[in-house]
């Protein structure tokens, strides 16, 4: 995909001097990813695209003046592209594309491709549209890759939409939808399920780009997987799988975000490889706190420096490498023809946005954004989706006979992990139901199908560190149906008609009251607010969980995972306790 300028002759003619361009952007010292190289250079941009490139860095004379309307000082430092992330989800830093755009287009970050299969998982299809619609008209480019694993695995669980050939066609035809999103269902694809198969031939069939999820594919797995036409990945952790990927050609997205940070371990297993046209970066999430006090690319790009990247090389890798990996074959370099998204910085080491311009147009400076956003309004984000039948408190207890029940408990690996195992334990009964006040370290956990289907699954977990009360949301991977922890019944409920009414969100509940509420209306997953006020919201309820026990390094992540069946080894769907390894739904009780 090439963009295109209004008149091209007319961007020949600023280029040859003929007519005047609109900017000149004077006194900088550009940082050309496309050769390496730094050296002295003024820009003419005309129509939002790079006209000329003055410099003369070989000294043969090849210096011009760039006459221009207007004129921007750089003051003698860096100028290079507008960051790029390969890879990022808007929901997980729970802000919609506008207030998103507001947080990071002042840090340098002009172009970000989106994977909108959280909120689809609620929506469907108009989700995705929303997704596009409110990125419309902003100083960001956002290219919505169409969601593949809606829900993440069929049979398992129940979503609020599944996406099969027919949706993807749907999706595909929509504007700013350049690909299919990171395609999880690597068990379908190697094993060509019908549901797989129809969705990857929609992409194919048109040459789009197919984003992959590969955690730990290796061998003839991992050929297999790419030789379906799948040409990224962004779930490397070990450097084994950095230099197999990288070197079968798939786009290595080196993840650097708020839960999953695998820059240093990516970058030092392949820095030394004498080609890194393949090494791209990301952030795949960003938590609203982290956006505002460590950044977004630019803190990405500065941890590839420091892991070792030479900064030149790190900046080429957010900027140039991933507008080839999404085939945008005139954005993420500074060039007659290009794209004028640009920056400009004073360190290239930790580059920090002085100046953003995106377009040709300066929109940020000093870490502020200079113009207004578009203020709309949109039916979605009026429209309460949790849509949950309340439970009656037996419903919320879990049955049994005799004095002792033997059952599978989901149990976490430690504190800070999303990893369970499904281990088997004898609990006391009381009074026809299991009892587990004699364990403070065991709590109940049920799932409520959110999406208008009743469906209710109560299990029991082991570590996941409250000690009282109930913690529930709304945000649960990636079905994102209700989840609720809690030691009784009247605390679940509390919970659960809090959420209900507000139309989702985090809350915490102790002795019957509410004592933390982080509301996300939108969807369930997004707030309206800006960053800056979401920050104090989530913060106090972080306070509030950790007054429950749950004290971990973000304590309302802790909930968010216990629904996704694709992460070992047990986690609990509103169809119950699955095993995620036997790809099945276990029972509860032991026989």
């Amino acid at each position: 995909m090439k963009f295109e300028p209004k008149d091209r002759r007319k961007l020949a003619d600023a280029a040859l001097g003929r007519i005047p361009c609109d900017l000149a952007i004077r006194n900088v010292n550009l940082v050309n990813v496309l050769t390496g190289e730094i050296y002295p250079a003024e820009v003419g941009i005309l129509d939002g695209f790079i006209a000329c490139v003055s410099a003369d860095p070989d000294g043969n004379g090849t210096l011009f003046p760039v006459e221009a309307a207007g004129e921007y000082d750089g003051r003698g430092e860096f100028l290079l592209p507008g960051f790029i992330d390969a890879h990022v989800h808007i929901e997980s830093s729970m802000v919609t594309p506008a207030n998103m755009a507001a947080a990071v287009v002042p840090q340098g970050t002009t172009t970000i491709i989106t994977d909108p299969h959280e909120a689809a998982n609620v929506g469907g299809i108009e989700a995705v549209r929303y997704m596009i619609d409110a990125a419309r008209d902003l100083p960001l480019r956002v290219y919505v890759l169409a969601p593949s694993c809606v829900p993440a695995v069929p049979g398992l669980e129940h979503a609020g939409a599944y996406f099969g050939p027919a949706e993807m066609d749907a999706m595909l035809d929509m504007d700013s939808v350049p690909g299919i999103a990171e395609i999880m269902d690597y068990a379908g694809v190697l094993d060509h399920s019908e549901r797989m198969e129809g969705i990857l031939e929609a992409g194919r069939k048109r040459g789009v780009f197919l984003q992959g999820h590969a955690p730990f594919l290796s061998g003839r797995r991992l050929n297999g997987y790419i030789a379906s036409g799948i040409e990224s990945d962004h779930e490397s952790r070990t450097a084994a799988e950095a230099r197999e990927k990288m070197r079968l050609g798939m786009f290595l997205d080196a993840r650097e975000g708020s839960v999953s940070t695998n820059i240093e371990t990516l970058v030092g297993a392949v820095k030394d490889f004498p080609s890194l046209t393949n090494l791209t970066l990301c952030t795949d999430d960003r938590e609203p706190e982290d956006l505002l006090t460590q950044g977004h690319m630019n803190y990405v790009v500065s941890r590839a420096v420091k892991a070792g990247l030479p900064p030149v090389q790190a900046i080429t890798c957010g900027t140039l490498n991933v507008a080839r990996e999404l085939g945008l074959r005139n954005l993420g370099a500074v060039a007659p023809g290009w794209a004028a998204d640009l920056q400009i910085v004073p360190d290239i080491s930790e580059p920090k946005a002085r100046a953003v311009f995106f377009g040709g147009e300066l929109v940020a400076e000093n870490g502020e954004l200079i113009v207004p956003l578009p203020v709309r309004n949109f039916a979605q984000e009026h429209r309460n989706t949790v849509n949950v039948k309340v439970p009656d408190m037996d419903e919320l207890r879990i049955k049994a006979t005799g004095e002792r029940a033997r059952i599978r408990i989901v149990v976490y690996d430690s504190p800070q992990s999303s990893f369970t195992r499904i281990v088997e334990e004898e609990v006391p009964v009381k009074d026809g139901f299991l009892d587990l006040s004699s364990d403070p370290d065991l709590m109940f956990a049920a799932v409520i199908n959110r999406h208008g289907r009743g469906n209710l699954a109560v299990a029991v977990v082991r570590g996941f560190g409250a000690r009282e009360g109930a913690v529930a949301s709304t945000v649960a991977h990636d079905s994102h149906n209700l989840a609720i922890v809690y030691d009784r019944p009247e605390n679940a409920l509390v919970a659960i008609k809090t959420l209900s009414d507000s139309g989702g969100g985090h809350c915490a509940v102790r002795n019957g009251t509410v004592t933390g509420h982080l509301p996300l209306p939108i969807f369930g997953l997004l707030s309206p607010l800006p960053c800056g006020p979401l920050v104090r919201q989530v913060n106090a309820m972080k306070e509030a969980l950790r007054s429950l026990g749950v004290d971990t390094k973000n304590p309302v992540m802790r909930i968010v995972s216990i629904t996704l069946p694709v992460i070992p080894e047990g986690k609990i769907t509103d169809l119950g306790i699955v095993d995620v390894n036997a790809q099945k739904i276990v029972p509860l009780f032991v026989e």
